[in-house]
């Protein structure tokens, strides 16, 4: 019989306890330790059109700092992210804002394809919101008729646009008659159709003419919002709201947050340490202004963003993965919207998606003062599932293998 265990005989049975507790809260720290040094954080905010991603590190506890990731995308609010003791732990944040890059359709991705997914009631959840999202987006169209001076072709939908304009689009939880005849005929007057042509001069969600498009299936009785419905619907980010899923042993917690340009503040002493940066971009946004200047581009702005985060003296050392999203749009865009009528710099062909996204891309890159960081790029289409599942495979070995494997994170 060893001391200890003599000891341990002679003990009361609160000391008894006491050391029992002791020795498990012993065993924990040794746990935490162990796992702090295998743990990855991710954290991601937003601006008009960014997601970063970035390496920094983050105190764990008084006594532990551990080397962390964050994923950061644009302007967004900074939040901290709990431990996993089971397995590695990667925590993402998000951010929401004015330039719809696809960030938050990037986030529901993940959780299709690495998450627990959208069961029959998460999708029952999003009906209201496609129907306000439809309300929104019809009165923003009536608004501009007005602000461009854009007459209605048949006189009958001045009256279904006092109709549509008089909801409350925040009370919205049905979609019924006499709404459902107003916005159809609305959609179809070619007044309408002018004032969605022009929707660079305003603000108008990407996902309008899905949408309106689909208003005889929206407006049935047994409505059940698809997966597709699901990515498209557009709900302004407040707060923060976090969504974990696991890959390959590693479980990701990213995190949805605000991000104006006046919630910068909140995130930007975050920056500190990085390695990584993602970044990412709305192809699309090319002739499109912001919502708090309608003087300002937005990709001018997410340029100057761009290349204050790559020349930033915290960021010298940090590799960088630039997003540029919604490949899509352009391809549809670049048909009527001509690059060289905002960009004069570019001498492309006209009408052509491959030599407008290269020379988007290009624009970025050269903001890169360092010739020996190398800018790892992915076109990308956020609402196409099989799309985003290769090109996250792709970015997390580009993260975990080239930027994190020096600190045993993989």
């Amino acid at each position: 019989m060893t001391l200890d265990s003599i000891m341990a005989c002679c003990l009361s049975e609160e000391a008894k306890e006491a050391r029992r507790i002791n020795d498990e809260i012993e065993r924990q720290l040794r746990r935490d330790k162990r796992d702090a040094r295998r743990e990855l954080k991710l954290l991601l905010l937003e601006l008009i059109g960014l997601l970063i991603v970035a390496c920094g590190m983050l105190s764990h506890s008084s006594s532990m700092a551990v080397r962390s990731c964050w994923m950061l995308a644009g302007i967004g609010t900074c939040c901290r992210t709990r431990r996993s003791r089971a397995s590695q732990t990667c925590s993402m944040g998000d951010m929401s804002g004015t330039g719809e890059s696809g960030k938050s359709t990037f986030i529901k991705q993940m959780r299709i394809i690495h998450g627990t997914g959208y069961s029959e009631e998460d999708k029952r959840g999003f009906t209201k919101l496609v129907y306000q999202n439809i309300f929104t987006a019809m009165q923003s169209m009536i608004r501009a008729m007005e602000t461009l001076m854009i007459p209605y072709k048949y006189e009958h939908n001045k009256g279904n646009a006092n109709v549509v304009q008089e909801v409350d689009v925040e009370k919205v939880y049905t979609f019924e008659n006499p709404y459902i005849n107003a916005i159809k005929c609305l959609w179809n007057d070619p007044g309408i159709q002018e004032a969605y042509d022009r929707r660079r001069e305003y603000q108008l969600s990407d996902s309008t003419k899905y949408y309106m498009n689909a208003l005889d299936r929206i407006a049935e009785t047994s409505y059940l919002p698809t997966q597709q419905d699901v990515l498209r619907v557009r709900v302004p980010t407040t707060g923060i709201i976090e969504y974990p899923f696991d890959l390959q042993s590693v479980i990701f917690r990213m995190v949805d947050v605000g991000g104006q340009r006046s919630e910068r503040r909140k995130w930007i002493h975050c920056f500190e340490n990085v390695t990584s940066i993602m970044f990412l971009v709305a192809l699309s946004e090319y002739d499109q202004v912001l919502v708090e200047s309608d003087n300002e581009n937005r990709m001018e702005e997410s340029k100057a963003l761009f290349r204050t985060i790559i020349t930033y003296p915290w960021f010298q050392n940090s590799s960088v993965i630039l997003f540029l999203n919604k490949k899509d749009l352009l391809e549809e865009k670049i048909n009527y919207s001509h690059l060289v009528d905002y960009f004069p710099e570019y001498d492309g062909p006209q009408r052509d998606a491959q030599a407008g996204r290269e020379f988007i891309l290009k624009m970025f890159v050269d903001l890169n003062p360092d010739s020996d960081k190398i800018i790892y790029s992915h076109f990308t289409c956020a609402t196409d599932t099989e799309n985003i599942r290769f090109v996250f495979a792709a970015v997390k070995d580009t993260i975990l293998q080239l930027n994190l494997k020096e600190y045993n994170l993989v």
